[in-house]
């Protein structure tokens, strides 16, 4: 589908050159009499470099057709990639660590995820805001630590580690930021 500059807007998905660019900025600015000032920041999906350039108003672009398919996560391979299942079709695709490692901290095998592709080709996933996870190593509670707010590391069933409150110990299940990556609480579960 082509667009124009003027029709731009943040998350959108660019096809240039061959590459897949993702708009991380935009700004349309008319300054006085002067003609629109438009700004746009991407970020290249495949490298994960980021640019920016200034389109005139009457630019066209090529948009991407990106599709979200559930996905159950099966394993991690010897050489750092991620294998996920389409749990519609029963078809595994691979996604290299690089472009998932970071998110890959939250997620258990067999959960299910959102997995967007180009294409046939996997490109990234989606996290939902907040995961249950369970405590599977920390320090031990010392008596009158709770009230100073002091924080320790516990240790996740997915080898995450991250900073709780003292009171949580081993076994606990609690809930977890996936954009943070910060303690959110105790798990209701």
């Amino acid at each position: 589908m082509n667009v124009r500059a003027t029709e731009l807007r943040k998350g959108m998905v660019l096809l240039k050159d061959d590459q897949l660019l993702v708009i991380t900025d935009y700004s349309h600015s008319t300054p006085g009499n002067l003609r629109a000032v438009i700004q746009v920041k991407v970020k290249n999906m495949a490298t994960g470099q980021v640019s920016a350039f200034r389109p005139n108003a009457g630019d066209s672009f090529d948009t991407a057709f990106l599709e979200k398919k559930k996905c159950q996560y099966l394993y991690a391979e010897a050489n750092g990639d991620y294998v996920f299942m389409d749990t519609d079709t029963f078809e595994q695709h691979h996604l290299p660590q690089d472009l998932v490692k970071d998110k890959m901290a939250f997620v258990k095998e067999s959960d299910e995820v959102q997995v967007t592709f180009h294409e046939t080709t996997a490109l990234g996933l989606e996290l939902p805001t907040n995961v249950v996870l369970e405590v599977v190593e920390s320090e031990l509670a010392v008596k009158g630590n709770s009230a100073t707010g002091v924080k320790k590391d516990a240790k996740l069933e997915t080898g995450h580690t991250l900073k709780v409150p003292m009171h949580i110990a081993v076994g606990e299940k609690i809930t977890v930021n996936t954009d943070t990556g910060e303690f959110m609480g105790r798990s209701k579960e």
